[in-house]
């Protein structure tokens, strides 16, 4: 077994190496290292890269906290001086995973907690400073966030903090949620979370309408893998029943900003889980702020995508789906793909979109076919042909346009989707099955395999 030593011990003798032999920061660190692995001894789990004071040989992430710590027992400590070691903190977890998990293990973000959560009223510079380090350390460790943090991010939330302060606190959560699902369960099982969030859709700063938004997409993830089952469904039913109505009609509050619209049309439709919710965004007036936000920006591939991903969530809802055709989605469609089919992004998007709105809706594959979109969705697999998701979704679109309008079979087949499909059941085996569905609906040729067949060695006689 290999022999390991602590940080601790490093440090030490790097500290020894400065101050008793006036070596350099880098020598004394080149010669720790000799000194360790001469004695067979694993430094995998040392931070070799720690930035040290070379006057005193202490690592800077070690003496900004323990001196923090030393200030926080003044009742009239220097601000100046806090926001320094605050800054401190904050660049060296900056630098690595490691750097924070030592910043956590120092008492760092327990220390920074627990001033938040005191009673004396801060310096805006401090708290700030405070907020800021307190991200630093929780990122991509969401473990070191707890009950008490929520309480703090909840009490600071309450008050109605400056648009820099909301932000830094909409953060702090975002990041307690990602690959943590226990974490997202405490912060939607705490009955003040959606009240307190909820008025920040409200604030006229677009940053904390951002940063609300993306908090409510955080929450409903589904990314830790030590949880059989999440619950990113119920906590996306909880938000939008609370908040769907709302975040649509924020669509038309700030259709001057096409980065909000877009991150708003990502949230609806990430909160539109339930048939219910479809028809919720529609009588909000969602479906026809998509509809004018591809006329008005025809040339933003961010907002038609979203526009795309978010129609594809309506359709989930039948009575929906028929309206966004009938409210003249289809020659949209056809033109934004048309227009950017080399974005192999969008048309992943653009595709599926198309096949949700066709599936099982006669008349809607009939509205999208007189676009002349048969033809686009042709091209479209011919520039992307090593896309396995385009030539999937491309299959998903021409099956579900042609299985109950059989009149379309001719124009596709005319088109030339025979061969482009026939190529893709070569270049991508996965999707062969999808492939074979669009050809067997086409009525082209097309080898189906009996995937299982029944033996038996008593064989039944009918009389």
């Amino acid at each position: 077994m290999a022999k390991v030593i602590t940080q601790e011990t490093f440090d030490d003798v790097v500290k020894e190496n400065i101050v008793e032999f006036s070596m350099s920061i880098e020598e004394a660190r080149e010669e720790t290292i000799k000194q360790f692995e001469a004695q067979g001894i694993h430094l995998g789990n040392i931070i070799k890269d720690l930035n040290v004071n070379p006057d005193t040989g202490v690592p800077l992430l070690n003496e900004s906290v323990e001196e923090l710590k030393r200030l926080a027992e003044e009742k009239d400590a220097n601000a100046e001086k806090v926001s320094e070691l605050l800054a401190v903190i904050t660049e060296e977890c900056k630098l690595s995973v490691p750097h924070r998990v030592l910043a956590a293990k120092l008492g760092a973000y327990e220390l920074i907690v627990k001033q938040l959560n005191g009673e004396d009223k801060l310096d805006a510079d401090v708290l700030l400073k405070l907020l800021t380090a307190a991200n630093a350390i929780i990122n991509k460790q969401p473990d070191v966030f707890n009950h008490e943090s929520l309480a703090v991010v909840l009490k600071a939330l309450k008050a109605s903090p400056e648009p820099k302060v909301a932000c830094e606190l909409m953060k702090w959560l975002q990041k307690a949620c990602i690959l943590h699902e226990m974490n997202r369960q405490l912060i939607m099982e705490e009955n003040q979370t959606i009240p307190t969030l909820k008025p920040f859709l409200s604030r006229p700063e677009t940053e904390v309408i951002r940063n609300t938004c993306t908090l409510f997409r955080y929450l409903i993830l589904d990314d830790d893998i030590r949880v059989e089952f999440g619950k990113a469904h119920e906590h996306a039913r909880q938000l939008a029943a609370e908040a769907l109505t709302e975040i649509t009609q924020l669509l038309t509050k700030c259709k001057s900003d096409p980065d909000l619209i877009s991150d708003l049309m990502l949230t609806i439709a990430s909160l539109t889980v339930r048939n219910e919710f479809c028809q919720t965004v529609e009588e909000a007036g969602g479906l026809q702020f998509i509809l004018d936000a591809m006329v008005e920006f025809p040339e933003s591939i961010k907002i038609i995508r979203e526009a795309c991903k978010l129609l594809k969530a309506l359709a989930g809802n039948d009575a929906v789906k028929q309206h966004i055709v009938q409210c003249g989605a289809a020659p949209l469609l056809e033109s934004a793909l048309n227009r950017h089919k080399d974005n192999e992004t969008f048309a992943r998007h653009a595709l599926a979109c198309i096949s949700t709105l066709a599936l099982r809706e006669p008349a809607n594959s009939k509205a999208l076919f007189e676009t002349g979109i048969s033809e686009t969705i042709i091209q479209t697999m011919k520039i992307h042909p090593t896309s396995k998701i385009v030539q999937r979704n491309a299959a998903w679109a021409v099956r579900n346009m042609v299985s109950r309008s059989r009149d379309q079979c001719d124009t596709f087949v005319a088109q030339g989707v025979e061969d482009v499909l026939n190529q893709a059941l070569v270049d991508h085996p996965s999707i062969a099955h999808d492939v074979k569905s669009a050809l067997r609906d086409l009525g082209c040729k097309v080898l189906l395999n009996e995937e299982w067949k029944a033996t038996s060695d008593i064989q039944i006689k009918n009389d």
